[in-house]
């Protein structure tokens, strides 16, 4: 059976969060009640979108391209139908589910086991699985005593243009979290001090672990986004710079409602998309590559 979580953030949590700003500090409401972000509404972009951009580039006049066209009506056509699903899900079914997946998460071996990680911040409006009980635990776990670097690291993304161009940044707290264009919480460039926050492609340690939105999966880690691009540039470029520094690779950790689990082949795929290692749906986890099945033993 499931592990039961108790969902309150603890008393020192509650000071901190106190002190952040409006709209970050809605995180804190999440954990007792509804979403943090719920309040927040998100900008949600239009289902007819083009290929990313950095797929656009290379898109040639020939059959393939006529292929690849297809492949991305295909998705437009499934991104139209799951966000259709999702924007009638039952809110008491939601509700469930979003906890259902967070005690999984924080439950997992593999989260315990991550010393840095990198977690989306979830978006009512976007209709995402949340992720602030996630976010609160990290923040809120204080070193071990005698080991400072017990403490896990939290990268958080942040989007950098319209052209599927994405950092992903240290947080240290939810203080460190503004609204962008779109409304979509995401770190800021500098800390309270003026320092430039720590960039995963810079940082002289690995991520170890990735936790992912996206519209639709399958099992055998087949992941729908939303037309922009932004995770699988970044996540094949950190995947370069990974074998470059002989680190392992991260764990890609997809968070799915019920609903956005297909039958297995029925997304349409190109090169460019990055596959999952694993999901985590109210059904549990279900490992994929065999990275994750080593780290599920």
């Amino acid at each position: 059976m499931m592990s039961t979580i108790d969902l309150r953030p603890n008393a020192a949590v509650r000071v901190m969060f106190r002190r952040c700003k409006p709209i970050a500090g809605r995180l804190i409401n999440k954990a007792n009640h509804a979403s943090p972000f719920a309040a927040h509404p998100c900008t949600i972009a239009s289902s007819t979108a083009s290929p990313p951009p950095f797929c656009q580039t290379i898109i040639k006049d020939s059959v393939g391209s006529r292929n690849l066209e297809a492949t991305y009506q295909a998705k437009r056509s499934l991104r139209w139908k799951i966000r259709k699903e999702l924007k009638n899900m039952d809110p008491i079914q939601r509700s469930h589910e979003d906890n259902a997946i967070q005690s999984l998460v924080l439950e997992a071996p593999w989260f315990k086991a991550s010393r840095s990680l990198c977690v989306y911040i979830s978006c009512a409006s976007l209709r995402e699985v949340d992720t602030s009980r996630i976010i609160s635990e990290v923040l809120s776990n204080p070193p071990k005593e005698g080991n400072a670097q017990s403490r896990k690291k939290l990268y958080a993304p942040r989007v950098e243009d319209k052209n599927s161009n994405m950092r992903i940044l240290k947080i240290t707290s939810v203080d460190d979290l503004m609204a962008n264009s779109m409304n979509i919480l995401e770190p800021t460039l500098v800390d309270s001090d003026g320092n430039q926050r720590e960039d995963a492609m810079q940082a002289s340690e690995p991520v170890d672990l990735f936790i992912l939105p996206g519209l639709a999966f399958d099992r055998s880690g087949r992941r729908l986004g939303r037309s922009g691009g932004y995770y699988d540039m970044f996540l094949k470029k950190y995947q370069d710079l990974a074998k470059e520094h002989k680190w392992k690779p991260p764990l890609l950790v997809a968070l799915s409602y019920t609903l956005q689990i297909m039958e297995e082949g029925a997304i349409p795929v190109t090169s460019y998309d990055v596959p999952m290692d694993a999901l985590v749906s109210p059904a549990g986890f279900t490992p994929i590559s065999r990275a994750a099945i080593e780290r599920c033993i």
